[in-house]
């Protein structure tokens, strides 16, 4: 979402312009698929973390300049809000002691940006949404000094005609009736990155999402927006909201929305990257000077560049990327599904399980999406997003008899019954080491058998201090955030962390 655009305005010549570009950009990727130009097989993992920037309070501080510029590294990067930042971990080979590098190198990494930004006056908080942010800190004069940000903000309001409003409704209910585009930066996120080939690119994909709600449910870690409890991860509902281009009539007409789960299963990354070109108008019509069929005809790799900026302001949880490094291309599958935090252990283990398990459901026999309708995927989602480790989902049953129909089934016995042993697996699959292994995976079993993350503790701190000590709302949020930041920092699982 940070790459530098100079443009400030669009017009209509730019998008025709544009479409004529995208058009060429989706032409070449079938080219280069049908030639197999791209890079072989490697199980190369990346991560990136998004964070928040409060004061020794809890409090939301706008200081993100400062800060980067304190901290003085390319790897810490700006986002939306100027309260927020992005660390990009580099890419890394999935085998062997993996987890225990990245956990060295990530711990590493913010222990220092911590220490830099406190020279600021701030700090740096994993949260999947700052609990004190409140609307007053989500203006426009709060959005970070990127063009990228402002032209987006601009685009999603004259598409929409409107203003951005919020309905969101949970434990309790939020109604605002304008927002900026600002409020959409209080979401803060865990992406993880997996290199694949073409041809096992939609097995990965659609497995991702059929995952992507147990991951939901068990990382859960955004209870309050706003000051109101809503879902246990309110960040995709906010997302939807906060970045929806359509007016009520566009809704009811069924224009999808640029934050989306989807709508089907696919065959290939093409179907991914031919919806983008066919459901979603330009919001950053910007092209630059590469033809891709003349690239590719003197032996060229296109970078695509368009293609690539429409794909970025399309907000799927799990998106495909296509990029070129070493001046060979290749694809990725974007898991965008999981809030950041709260520790870098409790971050770990959710990475762990994410590529353990997705390896082993593409790989499957008889493929969980034969078994499981796109729509009742899509409901999983939402519905872990809402109630977060208690979430009810449904499943393809096992056994004689079953037929492989789905069935409801809490998702912490499913992770245990089923899902945890299979990331087990796929972890040795990779070639992970068992002692990576078992630390990480054995985290996950912990949240299931306490029924305990990021959200549960998140609540039950807040609840605690407003029945038992008789605080008030805001107190209370910013009490419990003074008390994360302090468990955060001490590093132990969000499991072991005590209540009071």
């Amino acid at each position: 979402m940070g790459e530098k655009v100079t443009a400030t305005h669009a017009d209509l010549a730019d998008r025709q312009q544009y479409r004529r570009k995208l058009q060429s950009c989706q032409e070449a990727l079938e080219r280069m698929l049908r030639e197999s130009r791209f890079d072989r097989p490697r199980a190369m993992v990346g991560l990136e973390i998004e964070l928040n920037l409060a004061d020794e309070q809890g409090l939301p501080l706008m200081r993100n300049e400062q800060v980067l510029a304190s901290i003085g590294s390319a790897d810490f990067q700006t986002e939306l809000g100027q309260f927020n930042i992005e660390v990009n971990i580099a890419p890394h080979r999935l085998t062997g002691h993996v987890f225990e590098e990245l956990r060295e190198e990530i711990d590493t990494g913010l222990r220092y940006a911590d220490r830099r930004a406190a020279d600021a006056g701030a700090r740096i908080i994993m949260v999947g949404v700052l609990p004190t942010l409140m609307p007053e800190h989500t203006g426009l004069d709060s959005m970070s000094h990127n063009n990228r940000y402002s032209l987006l903000s601009d685009q999603i309001l004259a598409a929409r005609g409107e203003d951005i409003a919020l309905d969101i409704e949970g434990v309790e209910h939020l109604v605002l009736d304008s927002v900026t585009m600002v409020a959409e930066a209080a979401a803060t996120s865990l992406q993880l990155h997996l290199q694949v080939t073409p041809d096992r690119f939609a097995s990965v994909w659609n497995a991702a999402q059929a995952i992507a709600a147990v991951q939901v449910a068990l990382g859960a870690n955004a209870p309050f927006l706003f000051g109101r409890e809503l879902w246990r991860e309110t960040r995709p509902v906010l997302f939807q909201q906060a970045c929806d281009t359509r007016s009520a009539e566009l809704k009811a007409q069924g224009v999808r929305p640029i934050t989306w789960f989807g709508e089907r299963w696919v065959d290939s990354a093409l179907d991914l990257f031919a919806e983008n070109l066919r459901y979603f108008p330009a919001l950053l019509p910007i092209c630059d000077d590469e033809d891709p069929a003349k690239v590719l005809a003197s032996g060229g790799i296109p970078k695509l560049h368009e293609m690539r900026l429409h794909n970025g302001t399309i907000y799927r949880w799990n998106r495909p990327v296509y990029d070129v490094a070493g001046g060979v291309p290749h694809l990725r599958v974007e898991n965008r599904c999981l809030p950041a935090g709260p520790t870098v252990a409790d971050t770990l283990a959710n990475a762990a399980f994410y590529y353990g398990l997705v390896r082993m459901i593409a790989e499957q026999h008889r493929p969980i999406w034969t078994r499981l309708p796109f729509a009742l995927a899509d409901r999983n989602f939402h519905t872990a997003a809402r109630y977060g480790i208690d979430a009810t989902l449904h499943w393809p049953r096992q056994g004689r008899g079953s037929r492989g129909a789905p069935a409801e089934v809490s998702a912490v016995e499913l992770v245990l019954g089923e899902l945890l042993p299979l990331a087990h697996q796929g972890l040795d699959e990779w070639g992970v080491q068992p002692a990576d292994r078992d630390r990480y995976l054995g985290i996950i079993e912990q949240r299931c058998l306490r029924r305990t993350n990021g959200a549960s503790w998140q609540a039950a701190m807040v609840h605690q201090l407003r029945e038992r000590y008789g605080m008030d709302r805001n107190t209370a949020l910013a009490t419990m955030t003074r008390r994360y930041m302090e468990l955060m920092r001490g590093g132990e699982p969000v499991h072991t962390w005590p209540v009071g």
